[in-house]
């Protein structure tokens, strides 16, 4: 599900990039620009808000927030989710 999520992110830059190469009618060109830059407003609050679950991905930090920028939750939500476990195993023993 993640993946197919993604996906449908990727779709949208592209075709926000398309209607910025006048690929598309003005309309849809229009409509995909408007929504790719509603995802990268939201993604990047949530670099800020979800700092401390970004920087825990294994690649670099640069990589983490340029993830976060295009995925958002798709990215540092299973970094947090591998970290509460990581915590948890930690408390039971």
């Amino acid at each position: 599900m993640n993946l197919i999520c993604k996906g449908f992110c990727l779709a949208i830059y592209a075709l926000a990039a398309a209607g910025l190469a006048d690929m598309l009618a003005p309309g849809p060109a229009h409509l995909f620009l408007l929504l790719s830059a509603l995802l990268l407003f939201i993604h990047a609050i949530e670099v800020v808000l979800a700092f401390r679950y970004v920087r825990l991905y294994r690649g670099s930090l640069a990589s983490s927030i340029l993830l976060t920028l295009l995925f958002g939750l798709l990215h540092w939500k299973p970094l947090a989710n591998a970290h509460a476990r990581a915590l948890a195993g930690i408390l039971v023993e």
